[in-house]
């Protein structure tokens, strides 16, 4: 079969460069061009993934050997105790850095696949027919992938932290390698590929710097119940504080206070008494690595083109613009002038609003850290009314664990599609400002939205005068003040004016009733990244699905990661590890030895603090599902009538003793 020339050519994507292309005093000429080949780097990506294919793999078996030669010299250990529990996401004392970005590193990659034309490294010029189950693969290879570098930072073996190290060099400088041979790329963008794999850059720079250090300072042995974290929150909440009148205080503050009381409100400020959850760490991360990747690709998507679009206007816009009756000028080159200016109003309308969606991006990100402690605090005191809006059990759920495991992609997700429509709302908001405002205000031309309100002005004024009226009539004319009370006067003249005003009220109406719609729109559309409040009133939450699986995470979260019950548990777990040394003393005091025989002040300490320990205790919601004395016919620890005997019984028995309290009995 006979090839003609132009089929033997390998094909060419070419990307304009348009600068200087158009002068005022030339004829517009055709725009050089800028031709960019196939880049095929040094590094050789398909290999690259076979060799750290086999890297990883070996890492593995070495880890998952020093991980059983560990557990059988010491019995147990700190961190993951396996390479199958990648980390303890219900532990709030542990590092979260190296976690954070290794999520962040997957999330990164895979967000570049959803444009990719090859989603697998070993299968080029992938058919458009598989090309979609390749990215269902490659969304699995990619995790399995970095997973190593995840069973690294957590198994806390210094074995585990340099083998770490060595994987994140080798991903870190081949990434590099790769990116420096081929800075520019075909898909969408000439520089799309590399901009997008800035996140990767820094998260795996990220941990070439923390996997050395980790090995120089040691594996921690402070974590969970070792730590003294969870005492501390203890200490804290039973410490005693002075009473204030909160009523008084809110009274007496000044409008500057209040508006700085709004702001502080969404700022988080980290506090050494309470913990930011794994989970939500790593979520917050993600979506912050989400709204990056969503932002660059509306940049990349619209603003090029509208570069082309501007550099290849000509005199022909005249013609094109006459056809449909539009004159802008009679001067064709000012026609020109006039319409590049509006496409570059264009491009910096869309510019704005992408920057304030990731602005308000940011800030509902800053509001919902500040809220989730909130909630997580109010939780762990019983306050679930005020969270849930009805009473509930905090015990894990099969829709719970569900939702608990997908708290991070959903919101990741959400955050994506909220900030595209806020990105397309507030783009059609600045067209009408710039547009229907302040353009027709500046030239003193096309002022259709002023005259449309002008021709309108009586209705206005009308409506205005109005309303002022009611306000002042209700203010000085029908209410009065006697001895601090306020009651209703001149009730003839109330009538009266109530039927003279009912039609001019039906117009007010339907203006409240549009500017309703438009405070909902807006409020919803800024809220929409978030899922830590309901878009729908309370009442009709359980129809958020969003909301829904933050509120299951809580109940996993809470029941699972009680400061209190954890704290709890590190006591015992201490009783336990010293039982020898503590144990022959309590034989001591029981055998009446004189010389181990505590005296009455360490009695009476001991009992107060028995008593506060089983009064935390009782009052622990997340305790329900195992307490052996208390039979509850209400929901969140209410004890009927018929179990208080029994457990004012067992209440009252750690008070006739003053011995150490037993350990837990033995249950099925």
């Amino acid at each position: 079969m006979n090839h003609s020339k132009a089929e033997d050519e390998p094909f060419e994507y070419a990307y304009y460069d348009y600068s200087d292309w158009y002068t005022d005093n030339a004829e517009p000429t055709e725009p050089p061009k800028e031709v960019i080949l196939p880049c095929d780097p040094t590094a050789d990506d398909r290999l690259f993934h076979i060799c750290i294919l086999s890297i990883s793999l070996v890492v593995m078996l070495i880890l998952a050997a020093l991980t059983r030669k560990h557990k059988f010299c010491q019995g147990f250990a700190r961190g993951s105790s396996s390479i199958f529990s990648p980390a303890n996401f219900l532990d709030q004392t542990q590092k979260k850095g190296l976690i954070m970005a290794v999520f962040g590193l997957v999330f990164s990659k895979l967000a570049m696949l959803v444009i990719a034309p090859d989603p697998l490294p070993f299968c080029k010029d992938t058919p458009a027919d598989i090309k979609e189950y390749m990215k269902i693969i490659a969304i699995f290879y990619y995790s399995l992938l970095y997973y190593p570098l995840l069973v690294c930072s957590t198994l806390q073996l210094k074995t585990g932290y340099v083998l770490g190290t060595l994987l994140s060099f080798t991903h870190f400088g081949v990434l590099v390698w790769q990116k420096f041979d081929c800075p520019k790329s075909l898909e969408i963008y000439k520089f799309y590929a590399l901009l997008g794999t800035l996140p990767q850059m820094a998260c795996l720079a990220y941990l070439c710097i923390q996997f050395p250090l980790l090995f120089v300072k040691g594996p921690e042995t402070d974590e969970d119940l070792d730590s003294s974290y969870y005492t501390d929150y203890v200490k804290l909440l039973l410490k005693k504080k002075g009473l204030t009148n909160s009523s008084s205080a809110s009274d007496e503050k000044t409008l500057v206070e209040r508006i700085k009381e709004v702001v502080k409100s969404y700022i988080y400020i980290p506090e050494k008494v309470f913990h930011f959850p794994l989970k939500l760490a790593v979520t917050l991360f993600v979506t912050c690595v989400a709204v990056y990747h969503t932002a660059l690709l509306l940049v990349v998507l619209v603003v090029p083109t509208l570069h082309i679009v501007r550099a290849g206007i000509d005199e022909n816009i005249a013609f094109l613009l006459l056809g449909f009756g539009i004159i802008l000028s009679d001067d064709r080159m000012e026609v020109v002038q006039i319409v590049i200016f509006y496409t570059w109003l264009l491009e910096v309308c869309y510019l704005c609003a992408m920057t304030l969606s990731c602005l308000v991006s940011i800030v509902m990100l800053m509001r919902s850290m500040v809220l989730h402690r909130s909630n997580l605090r109010g939780l762990y005191k019983g306050d679930i009314y005020n969270i849930y809006n009805t009473q509930k059990t905090m015990s894990p759920s099969n829709v719970g664990v569900v939702c608990w495991m997908g708290l991070t992609g959903y919101q990741a997700a959400i955050a994506c599609l909220g900030m595209v429509i806020q990105t397309v709302v507030f783009f059609i908001c600045f067209l009408f400002l710039v547009f229907l405002v302040i353009i027709p205000v500046f030239y003193q031309r096309n002022l259709m939205v002023f005259e449309i309100a002008g021709k309108a002005w009586p209705a206005w004024v009308t409506v205005i005068l109005v309303t002022v009226l009611q306000h002042v009539a209700a203010r000085f004319a029908f209410i009065k003040k006697d001895a601090g009370t306020r009651d209703l006067k001149n009730r003839e003249s109330l009538y009266l004016l109530t039927y003279l005003l009912f039609l001019v009220n039906v117009v007010v109406g339907l203006i409240v009733g549009i500017w309703r719609i438009v405070i909902t729109a807006l409020f919803n559309i800024i809220h929409l990244g978030r899922i830590d409040i309901s878009l729908l009133h309370r009442t009709a939450e359980s129809f958020d699905p969003a909301f829904q699986y933050y509120s299951h995470f809580l109940k996993v979260e809470v029941s699972q990661t009680h400061p209190v019950l954890k704290a709890f548990c590190g006591l015992m777990l201490d009783l336990m590890i010293e039982g020898g040394r503590v144990g022959q003393k309590i034989r001591d005091a029981e055998e009446g030895n004189p010389e181990n025989r505590p005296s009455k002040t360490t009695n009476s300490r001991r009992v107060r603090a028995r008593w506060q320990l089983l009064y935390t205790l009782v009052n622990n919601p997340s305790l329900l599902g195992s307490r052996k004395h208390f039979q509850t016919t209400q929901l969140n620890g209410t004890p009927n009538p018929s179990s208080r005997k029994e457990s004012n019984k067992a209440v009252a028995e750690p008070a006739q003793s003053t011995d150490v309290p037993k350990g837990p009995e033995k249950t099925d």
